[in-house]
């Protein structure tokens, strides 16, 4: 089977075949990047834990054991003229005994200020976390659409070049034939070739980016796929709704992830400044510690004792070499570098919304005019042909013409892939874009146009670059 056939015909059902559903599932199964940011927000939950750690009470215990070695002078004399051992030398035994004992100690904050405040920043650096991590989410849905519309658009490329490569090459035997017999010049020949020529390299080349946006769902699910399907005619092509631009963007501004992130890392931040700066305020802890010792040598209370004691302790810091006072400076800062980026995120939102919702409705406009450019072309591929028989156009008008027509083709499908990226990405700006939006997209897959990589037809077909 030759490459033309190959890929014109060659192109039905295999295995491994999927539609946009079944890519969109794999990847939030693999796709390296979402589990990434999976594993960060559960590292970055933990700082709510981490910071309320510090109000509720602590509770600490320790142990001792020693053995001790404990001797005493001889040559002690009795100096108590009562004694019946007056004057009489004696000596004392040395002593090896054990000392051990444990200790408890629970405190519990009653007041700290700086500790509060932090566990309130805490709760929000959570929060900024979880809207970044639902705006990876979408942007795997993005991606999954632009890596599965890739692949079609590069199957519409391939088409359209393959085509005009037939187109060409028909054209280039019919001008020999007319040479040979003395109708034509050499210089038609030579423009039928060298645009032939061209038709191959583009061939070539539509063939190999084929391939490569087929590796790019590899990256994304961890799958290789033999086949997927393509998208039906009867996708709707419709002006967003609702039309109102600005309705667009007033609900950005109120839902973006991009938003919701940046408003509570500005939250974070002002509680942080806030923990920083009661570092200048006393903290009071409650506490009550218990200890047990037991000694093996002699003591004046036994060789057994048990302590309890509570208390309240306050801690007033009064100077701590201006570091409270640097801390406070450095939050300050943090809080008014929070403001501008917040002030950023809206601006670069509303300006995204804007452009997105005229470019899809730009887009709905453009497909409508590639949809009747390609029947106006067609018929201006027809009358040049036909001019070309009578003589009044010549080989170059033929092929510019058929060259337009076979972009006319093309420029509709990508207008087409476009449009659905365009759209996608609208919602993803104003952060409403979920996994429904995906599969209302996969109702317009059809199996019946599967797209088949081009390394599985090698496998069957033999070697379809010749």
């Amino acid at each position: 089977m030759t490459f033309l056939t190959s890929v014109l015909v060659g192109s039905v059902g295999g295995a491994n075949a999927a539609d946009l559903q079944d890519v969109y599932n794999s990847a939030m199964k693999n796709d390296v990047i979402l589990g990434a940011a999976a594993a960060g927000l559960e590292a970055r939950r933990e700082a709510i834990p981490q910071a309320r750690s510090a109000l509720l009470p602590n509770l600490g215990a320790g142990a001792s054991s020693s053995r001790i070695s404990r001797s005493f002078p001889v040559g002690i004399v009795d100096t108590d003229p009562g004694s019946p051992t007056f004057g009489q030398e004696f000596g004392v035994p040395d002593q090896e005994f054990n000392d051990h004992g444990w200790q408890a100690r629970l405190s519990q904050p009653l007041l700290d200020f700086e500790s509060f405040y932090n566990w309130r920043s805490a709760k929000f650096v959570v929060e900024a976390a979880e809207a970044d991590f639902l705006a990876t989410e979408q942007a795997v849905i993005v991606r999954v659409a632009q890596a599965y519309l890739n692949v079609l658009r590069a199957q519409a490329l391939l088409e359209a070049s393959v085509a005009q490569e037939a187109a060409v090459q028909r054209q280039l035997e019919q001008v020999q034939q007319r040479f040979d017999v003395g109708l034509v010049a050499i210089t038609d020949v030579l423009e039928a070739q060298a645009a032939y020529d061209g038709a191959v390299v583009t061939r070539v080349q539509a063939y190999g980016d084929h391939d490569i946006f087929f590796e790019t769902l590899i990256t994304l699910t961890g799958e290789a796929y033999a086949e997927i399907d393509g998208l039906s005619e009867t996708l709707p092509i419709v002006n967003p709704e609702p039309a109102n631009e600005e309705d667009w963007v007033n609900t950005a501004l109120t839902t973006n992830l991009g938003i919701k992130a940046v408003t509570a890392q500005l939250e974070s931040s002002t509680r942080n400044l806030r923990a920083r700066r009661s570092g200048h305020l006393p903290t009071i802890d409650a506490t009550v510690n218990h200890s047990h010792f037991v000694t093996g040598g002699s003591a004046f209370l036994g060789g057994k004792t048990d302590q309890t004691s509570y208390g309240v302790s306050i801690n007033l810091p009064i100077y701590q070499g201006g570091f409270t006072h640097s801390r406070s400076k450095e939050a300050s800062a943090i809080v008014d570098q929070s403001k501008q980026l917040l002030e950023d995120q809206i601006r670069t939102v509303r300006r995204d919304t804007r452009n997105l919702f005229r470019s899809v409705a730009t887009d709905v406009v453009r497909v409508g005019a590639r949809r009747k450019a390609i029947t106006s072309t067609e018929s201006a591929l027809e009358a040049t042909e036909t001019g070309y028989e009578v003589g009044t156009r010549n080989i170059v008008d033929v092929l510019r013409a058929q060259q337009t027509l076979y972009s006319s083709q093309f420029d509709y499908a990508d207008s087409r892939y476009n449009y659905v990226i365009d759209l996608l990405a609208l919602k993803q700006a104003v952060g409403t874009l979920d996994p429904e939006d995906l599969a209302e997209l996969n109702n317009f897959t059809d199996p019946t146009i599967p797209v088949v990589r081009q390394a599985s037809l090698l496998s069957r077909s033999g070697n379809p670059g010749n």
